[in-house]
This record gives C-alpha cells, structure tokens and sequence, in this order.
C-alpha cells in the first residue's frame, strides 16, 4: 500500500512479502532463482549461492501472538506524527489482540479484520523488528510469502485490502513522512475480492514525479485466480547484479512484472532502493485504493474473514568482491556503526528521513564493512549542508579502518544557504579496493557547528 495513495487503479501500496502453498500441492516448479514456488509449512531452504536472512514460518500454538523478536505491531489508525488513516483512507483501527492477528495452530499467521456491532472495523497490520533486509552491492534480494487471500468475492468482499509489502528504512524514525522518496516495493496487494493482485513501485515526490505518484509505477490488475481459496507464492527480486537494475515480481513463480532502474533518474532510484527496508503484512478495509474499484466496506461486506500466512523469507546472494555495504551505493549518514559529538535530525532533503548534524571540529562517524569492489574508486560525493556563519567552514577526512590512519582523502564544506540546504559536495580520495571500515573525521578550528551531513557516496 502505498501511503497517501489514492483512487488509483494501476496499484496503489505498501505491502507484504509471501512464499506460500496449498497443503495439496504435490509438485512445484522452481522459479528463475531456483526457489521453490510454494511450500507446506516449513519455509524452504536456500539453493545454492542464496542465503537466508530472515524467515517466519509461525508454528507457534493456536491463539498465540506473533514472535516480538521478528515482528512489531502498528496500532491505530496511523503511526506517531504520521499521516492519519496510514495516508490511504482505510477506516480500521489495527490493534495487537489475539482477535485479529494471531497464529492459528496449523503453521499460520491469520490477520483477520473484525466489523463490531456499531459498525467499527478493527484488524491488524504487523512489521519486521529488521530494517535493514537489502540487496548487496552487485547482488539480489528475494522477498517472498506463501499466502492466502481473505476468502471473500465481489458479492461479500467490497472494501478488503489485504497487501504485503516493504518499506525503506528510513520511514520508520519519521513514520513515513518522507515517503515516497524512501522507497515502497508492493508485492501483493488485491482489492474487494477481485481474485487479483497488483504490484508497485512507489518513489520520488507526490503529487506526480518521475514515479506518477500517488499511483506509482505499476503492473496494473492481474489475475489470480484462486487466490482467495488457496495458497499462492508471491515473491519480488530486486537484482542489483545486472545494469540497469531490475525489480522483478512473480506469482507461483512466474514473472509478470518488471521494473528497470532506467525508467527514473538515478537519484530516484537510488532514493528508493540502495538501502535497508521492512516487510509489512496487513488487511485494511476500505480506502482510496478500493474506492477505485467501486468502493466499501459496505452493508454486504462480510467480516471476519483473515489473510492467511504460510511463512515469508527473505533471501540474498552474491556481492561485490566479498559483501558489506557497496561503496557506489548511497550510504545514509545515519546508518553509522559508531560516532562521537554528532546528533541525527529530521532531514528536509528530497527523500526525507534523518541527516546527522550539531558536527564540529573532532566529531567522527563510522561505517562498517564498506565494499570499495576490485576497480579501484577515487571519489566521494557528500550531501552536505551548512548554515555557519560567514568565514566558518572546515575538512571532511575520510580515513579507513582506523582514525589514526592516514586521511586517503579530504574535502572542504562552507556555508550552502542554510542547515537544511542541501548541496552535493565532490572530493578526491587515493584508489580504494577491497572492504574496509570508513571513518568520517570533521575538522575545523572555528570550535563552531559547521556541517549537516545527509549521505555520502563513492565512485
């Protein structure tokens, strides 16, 4: 589901990752990566040359509540300083109760929306505790759920949203305030019991941007038939071993949508997809993306009827010459290691989230396992802004694996207009291969506050 997406029929959100199947399913074909299109329970193992980096395949008894060590709840009707209704206008509040999100004894999670006496929707919307679930730098993330629809039709269903999805990292500080710039890969999302789903991209800027916000770049409605009485896999790839990247999306196995990094600009693209996400799975009722195709809930909608989860997985494989962080991937400021003097903020830069800021001469900011690759790079390009006072300025140093190594590179930054004004700022640093630790070092001797630093870069 996407959030402040509205009446948009080609798909409109952020939702959840599924890799699921029917109990009678004997013989299943593998996808383009060699995973399974669907399983019974267990979540399947990775093939060879994949890894798997996070997996819930809910065993726990009837009625439990989920692992709160892989999974948050969201509550209400929107998160903290959000956009109220989660910015779709649905009309449930979704709470942590037993009633609507629980685990049903059989190897499922059930997310089921329940319409009280007076007419109140309530159900669930549940994240991963992990923000960081990404593709490598030259490698590929598959996300992926086994999933039943809610079991209704066009006749009892208007008004039904069930939907798993990603969000970027960064929306969860600022609760997705600055979407779309951070990013929102929906895998499946189906409306009114349409037996159907729909997959999105959603990026840049809204109203309109490069991505037609707030419709997103989408597959447009594609049948799924028997979604709603059985299990189905529902998967994403996003590739980042080939050029242009790819996002790819499938059902049992079958790609029928794809999306090129080459149909936004880089920085969009970038933005929206070189960084850590969150999985979410949900059932909304009602909203713009439903009263798109005709509406609800109405008086015929029938409640009570849940989303089943069989298990979801995400999986990874290869990297640039040996893992980590991909130094040409955009690294946020915010995602150090370690730092000292230095405090993060809410950022008013295209795609939002935090910059760190207050830095001043001897503040520091650390980034582990950064993959420089084997073709040896010599440049950094800093987001940078400054609202210091006239003649204040200073050095960036980035030095590596150490502090009291020698700096490989050094660039100045001045005043750019104002603390949130931001500026991409370039500096020369010596031929760099390999994975290292990066030390950012801020130098002045102004003893002032004289940078903001959104992200940095290395090409």
């Amino acid at each position: 589901m996407s959030i402040l997406s509205f009446g948009v029929p080609a798909t409109s959100r952020r939702r959840w990752p599924a890799v699921l199947i029917s109990a009678l399913a004997l013989v299943l074909p593998l996808t383009s990566s060699g995973l399974l299109a669907a399983a019974t329970a267990a979540v399947p193992a990775p093939p060879a040359g994949w890894t798997t980096v996070f997996s819930d395949d809910f065993t726990a008894g009837a009625g439990s509540a989920l692992d709160s060590s892989k999974w948050l709840y969201d509550l209400g009707t929107g998160y903290p300083g959000g956009a109220p209704n989660w910015g779709t206008g649905e009309v449930e509040s979704n709470t942590n109760s037993t009633a609507n999100v629980y685990q049903d004894g059989a190897g499922h999670l059930a997310i089921k929306p329940i319409r009280d006496a007076a007419g109140r929707w309530t159900s669930g919307r549940v994240e991963t505790q992990r923000t960081d679930l990404a593709a490598p730098a030259g490698g590929v993330l598959r996300v992926a759920a086994s999933i039943q629809q809610p079991n209704v039709t066009t006749s009892n269903g208007a008004g039904y949203w069930p939907a798993f999805w990603m969000l970027g990292e960064a929306a969860r500080p600022v609760g997705a305030t600055n979407w779309p710039g951070i990013g929102e890969i929906d895998i499946m999302e189906d409306i009114n019991g349409r037996s159907s789903e729909f997959a999105t991209l959603h990026c840049g800027t809204n109203p309109g941007g490069p991505c037609n916000e707030s419709t997103g770049i989408g597959s447009g409605e594609r049948a799924c038939t028997g979604c709603q009485t059985a299990f189905h896999t529902y998967a994403m790839e996003y590739d980042r071993s080939v050029t242009p990247e790819q996002i790819r999306y499938y059902l049992d196995g079958a790609n029928f949508f794809t999306i090129s990094a080459t149909q936004v600009d880089a920085t969009t693209w970038n933005n929206a997809t070189h960084h850590g996400f969150f999985l979410i799975l949900n059932v909304a009722i009602g909203g713009g993306f439903p009263a798109a195709f005709g509406g609800g809930p109405t008086a015929a909608t029938v409640s009570g009827q849940p989303m089943l989860v069989d298990y979801v997985a995400a999986y990874t494989k290869g990297s640039s010459s040996g893992g980590g962080t991909g130094a040409t991937s955009t690294i946020q400021a915010e995602s150090f290691a370690a730092q000292a003097g230095t405090t993060t903020e809410a950022c008013a830069d295209t795609g939002g989230g935090q910059d760190v800021g207050y830095i001043s001469n001897g503040d520091w900011l650390q980034y582990n396992s950064v993959n420089f690759g084997s073709t040896g790079l010599r440049t950094i390009n800093a987001r940078v802004a400054s609202g210091a006072a006239s003649g204040v300025s200073g050095i960036i140093e980035v030095h590596l694996d150490a502090l009291t190594n020698p700096a490989i590179g050094t660039f100045s930054v001045g005043n750019t207009g104002g603390w949130q004004s931001w500026r991409t700022v370039p500096g020369g640093i010596s031929s760099t291969t390999g994975t290292h630790t990066v030390y950012l070092k801020f130098v002045t001797g102004s003893g002032q506050d004289f940078v903001n630093l959104n992200w940095f870069t290395f090409s």
